[in-house]
């Protein structure tokens, strides 16, 4: 008899237990971790995790995970740096390309940059969207890591196109880093070589758009709502909250003394709490968007006019309400679950038209690869903004050119 199975025989007979499994302990555990909570962050954002769930996901105790992070923001912090860090380390050319053609030269800095930034798509997420929430001294050394990729980027873009002016160069390099960088905004998936040629494209087209002259916009001016239009009022100023401080960060109390209530509970008689505002903050953004479709289509020659036209009413539509812009693409974790599903309804059903007109334009594109660039042109409008905000250099002109040359190709 063996000795497995005298062993058998045994428990079988006296009923003893088995031998305890010896469970060890990954020699990858902490990238295990940063993996795992990446992919919850970015899914949730970084208030809505708690240890707890990253420990849950893992299949690992509280008091294991805390025996490699004293906390989540620690967690959270050097999981953003690391991938920072990751990014100025993949733009980086090496020491033999230095005598290389500028176009091989930026060809290779962008080829690098996409890789990491596929690498690491859940946690692009959180440098995007997320970061905003670390200490100031490491948002501090964030935003630094993201200034060294513009800087390198800006340093080969230049060198292939000595005619433009400094200012001119930055522009083009934060519509190429928004196009590489979109990925982290949307689920769509495709094979890592087929995103790799297509936001490589995409970003060369970009490298190649003829800015025109840096002119002030005439953007029209906010519409004032009157005092006694409180459920307007309450979701505009609650929406500004929202975008300037992260909507964890802002009460129900400060949203009503800025629509000038005098107490939190006169909120009530309009909307059921702060995620009812939000999510009629999303669903004004995702109707704008999804309304402009029909009609622009109806009104167009063919595709490529209709994507013309909703081209210029996005970028018009998405200056005139800049902090809803921006709070739409940050802050969709916190609207409620059960709203959710039907936001994410309009906004695939919205892609999906401006994708089957660019399909129509460019027809040895699929459709999944349409929508990836669809998406990329959408990041170019709340990019260029919290680049640019007011300055001409980020005009809504320039920022139409900019998704022409990723819609339509170069």
């Amino acid at each position: 008899m063996s000795v497995d199975n005298r062993r058998s025989t045994r428990k079988a007979v006296t009923g003893d237990p088995a031998p305890r499994e010896i469970r060890r302990r990954p020699k990858n555990r902490r990238a295990q971790i940063a993996a795992t909570s990446a992919a919850a962050f970015g899914s949730l954002g970084y208030h809505g995790v708690s240890m707890e769930d990253i420990a849950t996901a893992l299949g690992i105790s509280s008091a294991a995970l805390y025996r490699h992070y004293p906390s989540k923001y620690a967690l959270f912090q050097e999981e953003l740096l690391r991938v920072g860090s990751a990014m100025t380390e993949a733009v980086r050319l090496p020491a033999d390309l230095a005598d290389a053609p500028p176009r091989a030269r930026l060809e290779h800095v962008l080829e690098a940059l996409i890789s990491t930034t596929i690498e690491n798509r859940p946690t692009v997420t959180l440098v995007r969207w997320e970061g905003r929430y670390l200490a100031p001294d490491d948002l501090a050394l964030l935003n630094g890591q993201q200034m060294t990729v513009l800087r390198a980027l800006g340093t080969q873009v230049a060198a292939l196109r000595p005619e433009l002016a400094e200012t001119d160069v930055r522009v083009l390099c934060v519509a190429i880093l928004s196009a590489v960088t979109s990925i982290a905004d949307h689920h769509a998936a495709l094979p890592v070589k087929t995103i790799q040629r297509l936001l490589t494209s995409a970003a060369t087209a970009i490298a190649a758009v003829e800015l025109p002259p840096a002119v002030a916009a005439e953007l029209p001016a906010p519409v004032e709502i009157p005092d006694s239009f409180k459920h307007e009022l309450l979701l505009r100023k609650a929406v500004e909250l929202f975008h300037a401080r992260g909507y964890p960060n802002v009460s129900v109390e400060e949203i009503a003394t800025a629509a000038g209530l005098s107490a939190a509970s006169a909120v009530y008689r309009f909307y059921r709490g702060k995620s009812d505002l939000l999510a009629a903050a999303f669903r004004r953004a995702a109707d704008r968007v999804s309304g402009a479709v029909g009609p622009a289509v109806a009104a167009s020659t063919d595709s490529a006019d209709a994507l013309e036209t909703l081209i210029r009413q996005y970028v018009a539509g998405s200056f005139a309400e800049r902090a809803l812009t921006f709070v739409y693409y940050t802050e969709f974790q916190h609207v409620p679950a059960e709203e959710r599903t039907v936001l994410r309804n309009i906004q695939r059903l919205s892609v999906e038209e401006w994708a089957r007109l660019v399909r129509d334009v460019r027809p040895e594109l699929s459709s999944a690869e349409t929508r990836f660039l669809v998406h990329a042109a959408f990041a170019q409008v709340v990019d260029l903004g919290r680049a640019f905000d007011t300055d001409p250099a980020g005009s809504p002109e320039r920022v139409c050119l900019l998704m022409r040359a990723i819609l339509f190709g170069s």
